[in-house]
């Protein structure tokens, strides 16, 4: 792989950042139930750790050439608290997914501080689908 294709796929993983602060929000705003609300506030720490996620995938690009991604991907609306917490869980295994091809991909390039920059969003994205799962039972 080279740079080139490494900043397209940090700039599509700073997009399903976006992704997620956006649905994010619209969750915690929607919630209901009084058995949710310790996961609302669970939910409240995971977005501003979404935030510090894109900030670092954005200063990755750019530190490797690229300009950082404005677009956010469609969000999908749900209907019910379980439904948007699935909705949730679904996104974060995605990404969880996306930081491990990513730490892989930049160790095998040789770009040893970029793996650095990216391991603590591999550990938060961790946390965040143990926390969904267990929010829902699972």
């Amino acid at each position: 792989m080279d740079q080139t294709k490494l900043i397209e796929l940090l700039n599509g993983d700073l997009e399903t950042e976006y992704r997620s602060i956006v649905q994010y929000i619209s969750h915690i705003a929607t919630a209901k139930g009084a058995e949710f609300q310790s996961t609302i506030e669970e939910l409240r720490q995971h977005l501003s750790q979404e935030l510090q996620h894109a900030t670092a995938l954005a200063e990755q690009v750019d530190f490797l050439g690229g300009v950082p991604s404005v677009r956010v991907p469609p969000v999908s609306a749900a209907t019910d608290t379980r439904e948007a917490l699935g909705q949730d869980l679904e996104l974060e295994q995605n990404q969880l997914e996306r930081y491990r091809e990513r730490v892989s991909q930049t160790q095998e390039m040789g770009l040893g501080d970029v793996s650095e920059a990216l391991r603590p969003l591999l550990q938060q994205t961790q946390d965040h689908v143990r926390d969904l799962q267990a929010a829902l039972g699972l």
